[in-house]
């Protein structure tokens, strides 16, 4: 019998097995940031196990809160910051250098095909983009990989989802994974990788791959991802370019990683999204989706564009084309943050920022904060929010809000129009 993607990688990084069901496999890498790291550290700590397995592994990054808004806040990136300078950690990225974890580290360099990556937040499987298997962990996880390189895992099944035909206008990655999120529903992929392909997939860049990674938690999956291909390999040319000897030698290493003709799956889901319309959530829950256009009666307090879902070059550019030349509806609040400093700072010279800002947006620095709640664009009880996001949670922006989920295109619509509308009917 063949195997999928993450049967491959995890024999390739098999250590030992628990039973009939657990495998421990070797990690390419540990990630970290300042909300769920320094629990772990304070127990290494405590337990006299303050040690890393390997410093050039390790990569770290303040930006849940950043910059830090109270003293708890503060003592979280101090911890991580006393402990990357003990530990010798030099990919340790702080304020000023800092972004959102799930978009400044493959920006990096740090993701690639056929590695195993933990880290303390639900949102890891967006690097299997990359054709990598890497998994959300609680703090026992995340302190033993810290310590040992290593992590144990159930075995996976994989559920694959071809994705056919063409996308419309109007219409992004983020539609199409709130669509699939729809069809599998919140708890339809658990413990299951989900293997995204076809040929929908295969035209999208990199950003809108992560975008479709990045949510394959919220159908309860422990990975999504994608093939590696030519686009994955020029992606990460400027990081690789010493490994190999040309892009085609790169594709065929790559290449190992992908399924066998003859992988056994636990489910096969072929969906044509040619006449996908642009979707948003309502209710509480990531699979409670329909198209933006049966949602125009919703009035709209705040428009919020980022997040490790939504923060990257190509979701500002959509939506600035959305925006450009517009003011947005008196009485939303339109917040944006580009996902990283390089990401601010292409938007900048693109003339991007500026669109926002004449629209009437509020620019920030990368950051989580608003995303869950903390920091940067809270919302009040009651108020209603149109978010490029990836939860939907009751209270998730802040107690009592209400929060709908869609794509870059539909957020900046909704905050020409004042309320829900798709981009192609927004508001002038």
């Amino acid at each position: 019998m063949g195997k999928t993607v993450v049967e491959k990688i995890i024999d390739a990084h098999r250590v030992d097995r628990l039973g009939e069901d657990v495998i421990v496999v070797r990690l390419d890498a540990v990630f970290c940031h300042e909300i769920t790291t320094p629990m772990a550290i304070a127990d290494l700590v405590e337990r006299g196990k303050d040690r890393v397995f390997d410093p050039t592994k390790i990569k770290a990054v303040i930006d849940h809160v950043s910059p830090a808004k109270d003293s708890k806040t503060a003592l979280q990136g101090k911890i991580l910051r006393d402990w990357a300078r003990r530990h010798g950690i030099q990919d340790f990225f702080d304020i000023g250098r800092n972004g959102i974890c799930h978009a400044l580290f493959p920006e990096k360099g740090f993701v690639r095909p056929g590695y195993t990556i933990i880290m303390g937040d639900s949102h890891t499987c967006t690097y299997g983009a990359f054709g990598a298997f890497s998994a959300g962990v609680g703090t026992t996880d995340l302190e033993v990989g810290i310590l040992k390189g290593l992590c144990a895992f159930p075995l996976q099944k994989t559920i694959r989802i071809e994705l056919m035909g063409t996308l419309p206008e109007g219409v992004y990655a983020k539609d199409v994974i709130l669509s699939v999120i729809g069809t599998l529903g919140v708890d339809g992929a658990t413990s299951h990788v989900i293997e995204f392909c076809g040929p929908v997939i295969e035209r999208m860049g990199m950003d809108g791959r992560m975008t479709i990674c990045n949510m394959a938690i919220e159908a309860g999956a422990t990975c999504g991802i994608c093939y590696p291909d030519e686009t994955t390999v020029d992606y990460l040319w400027p990081f690789i370019q010493g490994e190999y000897g040309d892009r085609t030698a790169a594709l065929e290493a790559f290449r190992t990683w992908l399924p066998d003709p003859d992988a056994d799956y636990a489910r096969v889901i072929r969906q044509d999204v040619s006449n996908l319309k642009p979707m948003a959530t309502f209710g509480f829950k990531p699979d409670q989706v329909k198209p933006a256009e049966e949602m125009q009666d919703i009035a709209v307090d705040q428009v919020y564009i980022g997040s490790c879902t939504n923060g990257r070059i190509e979701d500002l550019r959509v939506a600035a084309s959305v925006l450009k030349g517009r003011r947005i509806h008196p009485r939303v609040r339109g917040i944006v943050s580009p996902a990283t400093p390089a990401v601010f700072r292409q938007a900048m010279k693109e003339g991007i920022l500026e669109i926002f800002m004449d629209a009437g947006f509020c620019v920030t620095n990368p950051t989580c904060g608003a995303c869950l709640g903390m920091s940067n664009g809270i919302l009040a009880e009651g108020e209603v929010c149109a978010s490029t996001t990836n939860r939907n949670f009751n209270g998730r922006m802040g107690k009592g809000g209400m929060v709908h989920l869609m794509s870059p295109a539909t957020a900046a619509a909704s905050a020409l129009a004042g309320h829900i509308a798709p981009a192609e009917r927004r508001t002038p």
